[in-house]
């Protein structure tokens, strides 16, 4: 094994190259922006010496790169998968700007997940610089719609995954540091209220509003959640206008489940929800996005043990479990590959106002991750 505490990994410099990208805001909805956002990653890839591939978006997402350093071999390697897309809208940057406070660096997404991906890129520029050959070619992909799911890329995910031994996911450290082995099994759904409409002032009881329609159902869809599978509504919008009764009025709700099953009599419960009639208003509920439970295989705790090894020889312990909250290794890790999750830096309040990562994880993690570069074979 190299000696990793002599790479040279130097928080300033990483924090530097790590702003422009925290600062090129990148939200899953609006295109133009996570593409300027692949830009510049693409821009500091290719200054690497990766040949970076650009691969067009659809359904109206953003586009994905796929960086592969150059390598001797074409034996199946290792992927490095991550995403660029956040959830904060354009604008965020006002509220929540660049800023370092001590030991801690605050940014929109920078703990979701731009700080590991930027961490797991800078550990491969380190060993290039030290002229560390990697046992095995090293590959790094990018896409711009995981906070919604990946409704647009799976397809691409699992065509890519399955060309490596490896994939390597440098979402966000767990509380202790640890990393994730595991995922919860996660279902999407999209809420359609149909009422009937009125004039507010005027006409009220002739009216049926769908806003009321779909806050009756919100009650019901929490009122669902068990210590085996949870419901929750994350999105509503409807009416227009104040004086008129909302004939209209759509949701999202998102439901978790530790096991496949609990998962699928979840989804069965939600469906069973559509209701309703032309007089007393209906309520539609269809099916989204899904994540597939990954549940740990011998795959994935082998490169744990790698892992653990790495850190114990950094002084560090890495501890692993399972977690909730998806992310593209439920893909991967249900595919049966060697899937380890939970790579990133660690932080707190990602996805709010109050985003933040500890700023030694980025040299942390750096070097994790070329100690896995470096000894996967």
């Amino acid at each position: 094994m190299i000696d990793l505490k002599q790479l040279p990994f130097d928080t300033d410099t990483i924090l530097a190259g790590l702003r422009p990208w925290v600062e090129c805001e990148s939200p899953t909805y609006d295109a133009q922006s996570v593409n300027r956002m692949m830009d510049l990653a693409a821009r500091d890839l290719a200054a690497s010496g990766a040949r970076v591939d650009r691969i067009a978006g659809r359904m109206g997402f953003g586009d994905c790169i796929r960086a592969s350093f150059p390598h001797p071999n074409k034996t199946p390697g290792i992927l490095v998968m991550g995403h660029l897309d956040t959830v904060h809208p354009v604008g965020t940057l006002a509220k929540l700007p660049w800023r370092r406070d001590g030991d801690k660096c605050f940014g929109p997404g920078i703990m979701d997940m731009k700080g590991g991906n930027y961490a797991a890129f800078e550990a491969m520029r380190q060993l290039q610089r030290a002229n560390i050959a990697t046992p095995l070619p090293v590959t790094f992909l990018f896409i711009g719609d995981e906070e919604v799911g990946s409704p647009s890329t799976r397809e691409m995910i699992e065509a890519e995954a399955v060309k490596h031994k490896y994939i390597l996911v440098p979402e966000p450290a767990r509380d202790d540091g640890g990393v994730t082995t595991g995922r919860y099994a996660i279902a999407r759904f999209n809420l359609e209220a149909i009422g009937r409409p009125s004039h507010a002032g005027a006409l009220l009881a002739d009216g049926c509003s769908a806003i009321r329609i779909m806050a009756d159902m919100i009650s019901v869809i929490d009122s669902m959640t068990t210590p085996d599978c949870t419901f929750s509504v994350g999105v509503v919008h409807g009416g227009q206008w104040v004086n008129c009764v909302t004939s209209s009025c759509t949701g999202q709700a998102l439901s978790m489940a530790k096991k496949q099953s609990d998962l699928d009599q979840g989804v069965a419960r939600m469906l069973a929800l559509t209701k309703g009639d032309d007089h007393n208003g209906r309520f539609i509920v269809t099916r989204g996005v899904t994540r597939p439970v990954w549940e740990p295989n011998a795959k994935t705790m082998a490169l744990y043990e790698t892992a653990r090894r790495i850190s114990k020889s950094l002084g560090l312990e890495l501890n692993h479990s399972s977690a909730g909250g998806g992310s593209d290794g439920n893909f991967t890790g249900s595919m049966d590959l060697g899937t380890l999750d939970g790579l990133g830096v660690r932080g707190a309040a990602l996805h709010t106002l109050s985003e933040h990562i500890f700023v030694d994880s980025l040299a942390e993690r750096g070097r994790l991750m070329a100690g896995l570069f470096t000894e996967l074979t």
